[in-house]
């Protein structure tokens, strides 16, 4: 399994990322298999480096805010306006309660219909098991001001594991457990940010690992521009003695490799 940072920004796209987007791969059935988890605020531009839109097999979002999902606008007008023509079929779009209006509400002027001959949009739950190809994906309510998951990805044996927006919760522990890749909210920083319910620390987020128990690889991601990511990393390494890395925009991992 293949893991790829299309957008790695806490919040807000910065200069050398946009937003929360990852593009997960695997070979299965003589293909390539294409899910994207999350696609915020400039993502949709980098995707297209790694993988033709139209061979897209399903979008997970996390939750609602627009540095996570805003970018869905303009995947549907690739979908629907190509010279070329309409690309067939619905894509499976999965996300939280009211996402549908919401994309609706985000393209003004949208005619009758919304997305709904471009997306078929499916209702996250918690512990909901989905499975896209050589996927199982697995979705944990998380902490954070509005409904959101994180996403636990499975294939051929290999575990990625993707928290999303959340401060410390009970459901890090059956996320993150056994994960080979544990990629991680960090956007807060011990000392500074102490409002709870909204997003992890460096310390928090290796905390949560250490917890679970059993991960190989630990990716600190979702750092806002403002914030220095070595003061995240040195915060996350006071806790965790394993494999630490901070996400890049276009940095790729083999889960599981």
């Amino acid at each position: 399994m293949k893991l790829t940072v299309v957008g790695c920004s806490g919040s807000f796209a910065g200069p050398d990322s946009p937003a929360s987007s990852y593009l997960v791969q695997a070979e299965h059935e003589g293909r390539t298999w294409s899910v994207v988890l999350d696609l915020g605020n400039g993502a949709l531009g980098p995707l297209q480096r790694h993988v033709d839109l139209a061979d897209l097999d399903a979008v997970f979002i996390s939750h609602l805010h627009p540095d996570h999902c805003v970018d869905v606008c303009g995947l549907y007008v690739t979908r629907k306006y190509h010279p070329g023509g309409p690309v067939e079929g619905q894509l499976p779009i999965h996300a939280p309660s009211g996402a549908q209006e919401r994309f609706a509400l985000m393209y003004h002027g949208l005619e009758h219909g919304g997305m709904t001959h471009e997306f078929v949009v499916h209702e996250l739950a918690d512990a909901q098991v989905t499975r896209v190809g050589p996927f199982s994906i697995t979705a944990y309510l998380v902490n954070h001001p509005v409904e959101a998951y994180g996403f636990r990805v499975e294939a051929d044996g290999a575990v990625l594991a993707y928290t999303g927006d959340t401060d410390s919760c009970d459901a890090l522990r059956p996320l993150l457990t056994g994960s080979d890749l544990a990629l991680t909210d960090s956007a807060f920083v011990d000392g500074r940010d102490d409002t709870e319910g909204i997003h992890l620390s460096g310390s928090r987020a290796a905390a949560a690992v250490v917890a679970a128990g059993g991960v190989q690889r630990l990716v600190l991601t979702h750092i806002p521009p403002w914030n220095d990511p070595e003061v995240c990393r040195a915060q996350a390494a006071a806790v965790w003695s394993g494999p630490l890395d901070v996400a890049v925009q276009g940095a790729t991992f083999e889960v599981g490799a």
